[in-house]
């Protein structure tokens, strides 16, 4: 495709190509990768002061750059094609879109599919090999069932959604429109529910269930339990991450993300655009306000205002642990200079 295709067709994220100073400039383009890697014919991008220098660095032909007119003169001067943005990311993400689609199969049934008569499927639904879907399920128009998924009893699925391979949604879940669960995720899973006796754990069953709302990603071998009663909830367009664990009773916000690692305790509550990074831990009941954002491995034993940022265990706020951190390196020679002080005192 020609750059000038790609430019009309992200025609409304930008505000200024090099087409308008030199229409010859106009280079085929086959694909899209990271700017240090580019080659002849692949568009990149340029976000930030940190990746300025590959400007004159990369072979592309293509940038997506910053509106930054240093480093668009810069481009231009070394004959590389580019537009500019004010959300470079953004629009390569849009981009590469125009290059690459995920595999999409044929509506259609499997053979080998067990599907129990009174389930009800919506228009040009895809059910791969080996799928199990039992009574009283309902699946949305276009959905996308991989193989291997097993879906329980009075299952709620959205259109559109996409249930990869190996997946496993438990009794009464209700998944959104638009959703997509990874391969290994378990959502609707029973809570971890055990009441001490004398004679050891009572087991409390889990007779809630989970709600995933629209748009909501769920990664790989995630888990995402009911509740004893009542509902755990992930709000709409929320994103996790690989091996994230969400207990009973969790109700999170819309426009969260998670990456991996992160577990819940039971009844946490986040708020919208909650950010969790990496390992990060929740104990039991905590209330995490809205923007708030935890660093990686961040332990929070309690609640977090909205709009905070977080770090260490237990959680600080960032300022106060980025001051402590430059003070733990200088640990040894502080306790050097003590003992020097305690050895004079004792002379």
């Amino acid at each position: 495709m020609k750059f000038q295709e790609i430019v009309e067709k992200l025609g409304f994220l930008v505000t200024e190509h090099s087409l308008s100073t030199d229409k010859d400039n106009n280079p085929d383009i086959i694909g899209v990768a990271a700017v240090s890697e580019a080659q002849e014919k692949q568009l990149s991008y340029i976000e930030g002061p940190k990746f300025a220098a590959m400007v004159s660095k990369t072979a592309a032909s293509a940038l997506i750059l910053p509106r930054d007119q240093g480093l668009q003169q810069e481009a231009t001067g070394k004959g590389i094609a580019w537009l500019a943005t004010p959300e470079p990311r953004l629009t390569f993400a849009h981009a590469i879109k125009l290059f690459y689609q995920p595999f999409q199969p044929t509506p259609g049934i499997h053979e080998t599919a067990v599907i129990d008569p009174s389930v009800t499927l919506g228009k040009d639904v895809y059910i791969g090999p080996h799928v199990i879907i039992q009574q009283g399920v309902k699946i949305g128009d276009n959905a996308c069932i991989q193989g291997n998924v097993v879906i329980y009893p009075e299952v709620t699925i959205g259109d559109r959604t996409l249930l990869h391979a190996n997946c496993t949604i438990h009794e009464r879940a209700q998944i959104g429109k638009d959703c997509v669960i990874h391969s290994g995720a378990v959502i609707g899973a029973e809570g971890f529910g055990f009441v001490p006796t004398r004679e050891g754990w009572f087991k409390m069953e889990q007779s809630g269930y989970v709600i995933l709302e629209d748009g909501v990603e769920i990664g790989c071998n995630s888990a995402i339990d009911r509740p004893a009663v009542g509902t755990t909830r992930i709000g709409r367009n929320t994103k996790m991450d690989n091996l994230v664990h969400i207990a009973h009773n969790c109700q999170i916000g819309e426009n969260c993300v998670m990456a991996s690692q992160v577990g819940l305790a039971g009844g946490v509550t986040l708020g919208k655009r909650v950010i969790l990074a990496g390992q990060v831990g929740i104990a039991n009941q905590a209330k995490i306000g809205d923007g708030a954002i935890a660093t990686a491995q961040t332990g929070i034993p309690s609640d977090v205002a909205p709009g905070e940022i977080v770090s260490s265990s237990p959680a600080v706020p960032n300022k106060l642990y980025l001051k402590a951190s430059a003070i733990y390196k200088k640990l040894p020679e502080m306790y050097q200079t003590l003992k020097r002080l305690q050895k004079k005192l004792e002379e």
